[in-house]
Order: C-alpha cells, then sequence, then structure tokens
C-alpha cells in the first residue's frame, strides 16, 4: 500500500490536467490557475490571477454569459464561440459552483477547434450523394473529351478553339469531380511512424516550384518534435492546400509573408487522445470573411472567386483520418490567419 505521502497532491493533480481550470471567487474574479490555462488563454499564471474572467474570455453567446451570471448554477456548453487576447475560437466550457464555499465556481475550458458532436454526420452525409453522382458523371466526360479531340483533328487550326475549349473545360471538371470522390470515399490510407518535417519540407518545396511573387515564406521548426502517427503522403497534401490557399490569399492582396511553425504543445486531445505535435500555418492576408468561418470545413464553401470549396474539407477529412484536428483562428488585432493541424505522436 503507498503511504500517504506517495500519493499526489490537489494541486499536483490539478497541475496534471489536460484542459484549463480556473478558481473564481464571488465578483468572478480569477483566483487560480493551473498550467493548461495558460496554454489555452495565451497568459501566464501571474497575468490571469487578478483578471475578471470575462475580461479575459469574450463570449459572444448571450445565454451562456447570462447563466454564468448566476452563482448557484452549474453550466455545461459546448462548441462556445470565444475571443481572448483579439483571437476567436471554440471551447468547451464548464462552471461548477463550490456547496462549502458560496459564490466561488470552478471554471473549465478546453479547446473545441472546428468541430461539434454532429459534424462527421452532417459531413458525411452531405458529401456521399455528390461523391456518387461524380462517379457516374466521369463515364460521359470521358466519350465528350474523346469527341473533342476527334472532331479537333478534323478542324482546320483556326477553326480548333472550340474543340480545345471542350477538352479544357472537361478536364476541369473531371478534376473537379476526382477532388469530390475523394473526400467522399470511406477508405481510409494507413498511418505509420513519420517525421512530420519531411512532409511539410516537400510540400513547402511544391509551393516554392509553382511561384512565390512577393511573398515570404518563413519555416520555423522544432527539430526536438518526435515522430508523428500520420500518414506522409496525406500530410503533404493537407500542406500544400494550405499553404497554396495562404498563397492565393496574399497574392490578391499585394503580397505578404506565410510562416510555417511546428512544436510540441501539451494539453490539446480528441476522444482522449493527445495531440502534441502541432503544425501551424499563418498569413498575413486579410482572413476569411466572418459570415463563413462556422462554415469553412464543409464541402462547397469557399471564399475564393471562381473557388469549389473542396479543398478546405479534403484537409479535414485527411487530417481526421490521421486521427489528429484542424482549426482556423483569426487574430484581428496582429492582422494574421492561423491554420493549425494537431496530431498524434507515434509511439
Amino acid at each position: 500500500m503507498k503511504s500517504q505521502g506517495d500519493v499526489p497532491g490537489a494541486r499536483a493533480q490539478l497541475a496534471g490536467l489536460v484542459f484549463a481550470l480556473l478558481l473564481v471567487d464571488p465578483d468572478t474574479v480569477i483566483a487560480e490557475a493551473n498550467p493548461a490555462s495558460e496554454e489555452l488563454l495565451g497568459r501566464s499564471a501571474h497575468r490571469l490571477i487578478g483578471s475578471g474572467l470575462f475580461d479575459i474570455l469574450e463570449i459572444d453567446d448571450p445565454r451562456v454569459t447570462d447563466r454564468a451570471q448566476n452563482q448557484d448554477a452549474p453550466l455545461v456548453a459546448r462548441w462556445v464561440r470565444v475571443r481572448t487576447g483579439g483571437v476567436e475560437g471554440r471551447i468547451n466550457l464548464t462552471i461548477s459552483p463550490l456547496a462549502s464555499h458560496p459564490g466561488w465556481r470552478v471554471v473549465t475550458l478546453s479547446d473545441a477547434g472546428q468541430e461539434t458532436a454532429g459534424e462527421t454526420d452532417r459531413s458525411a452525409a452531405g458529401i456521399s450523394a455528390p461523391a456518387v453522382l461524380a462517379h457516374e458523371i466521369k463515364n460521359p466526360l470521358a466519350a465528350i473529351r474523346g469527341a473533342g479531340q476527334l472532331i479537333a483533328r478534323k478542324l482546320e487550326p483556326e477553326d480548333r478553339q472550340l474543340a480545345d475549349l471542350i477538352e479544357t473545360e472537361v478536364s476541369r471538371v473531371a478534376s473537379l469531380l476526382d477532388r469530390m470522390q475523394r473526400i467522399g470515399t470511406r477508405t481510409v490510407e494507413p498511418n505509420d511512424s513519420i517525421n512530420p518535417h519531411k512532409a511539410v519540407r516537400r510540400a513547402i518545396g511544391t509551393i516554392r516550384a509553382g511561384g512565390l511573387r512577393d511573398i515570404e515564406l518563413i519555416e520555423e521548426f522544432d527539430p526536438s518534435i518526435p515522430p508523428a502517427l500520420a500518414n506522409r503522403g496525406a500530410l503533404e497534401q493537407v500542406v500544400i492546400n494550405l499553404l497554396a490557399n495562404a498563397r492565393d490569399a496574399l497574392e490578391q492582396a499585394g503580397g505578404g509573408q506565410i510562416k510555417v511553425r511546428t512544436r510540441y504543445v501539451s494539453g490539446v486531445i480528441l476522444n482522449a487522445v493527445r495531440l502534441p505535435i502541432e503544425l501551424t500555418i499563418t498569413d498575413t492576408g486579410p482572413g476569411i470573411d466572418a459570415a463563413l468561418r462556422e462554415n469553412i470545413f464543409e464541402p462547397f464553401v469557399s471564399t475564393k472567386k471562381g473557388g469549389q470549396g473542396l479543398g478546405l474539407a479534403l484537409v479535414q477529412r485527411l487530417v481526421r483520418d490521421m486521427g489528429g484536428r484542424i482549426s482556423y483562428e483569426r487574430d484581428e488585432k496582429q492582422g494574421l490567419t492561423h491554420f493549425r493541424v494537431h496530431l498524434p505522436q507515434s509511439t
């Protein structure tokens, strides 16, 4: 039997939690903060203690803020939109009154990212039908392309423009259908122990080869990051898509900067699995229209002129298949857009 001295005390237990925990007094002023709260809120415990909870955490939903004013009422809220330090995000929130100390409450916070409990089902239902439709359309498209090529051979060079247009547009639609099928497929590629930096550097090389006009691309890698449990090809595709989106946004804005950063973090979990390997792609572009931010990972939602809205849906599917999560943040004060990918560590 372990002696009492071998059992971790309450403070050690709180320090080991992977979610943020705050103790607030009857005036909703933070009195205690565990280490995970420092990471989630982006402030040291010294800065958190003595601050008003709702000065640190700006919550848009009046149902949550009204309920939180009742010192005796417990609160459980999921996927709440918040701002902290000018950065928007989604959290899961609980507030528990302490019966032994009237007015005092314990608050827990965890990062909810871009996902909701019903998102998987909603996305699957929304894209399975288009995937089937894509499969059925591709066969007649091949026939149309072949017919266009035959017609082009019989025309004089000056008359081939329309025939070439047919082939070009058919190829574009076929490419779009390929992406739709990949999003809707139920096949999951196997994950393995990989060096994430190799996949990221290969993706960066692909984007650099395509040209970066008036855009500075910075790499900020943590060399101590352990192997990730992921699929190298899928991770490369994720990074290529995110970098291409950032590049396109900056080209429209006349230039700017993209930073690709990796680091090891604690406190990020999904379905009880730790996701300590973080990849962040940050750009100085204008960001995504506020009206679309909640739906950017859904199929056919796009902020690009002429965009099909499949790139981020594919990215989310690939990240999810690797057991990870992806989130979007906009820092209006700094003028920065962040896409964060969190992946599990290989054991």
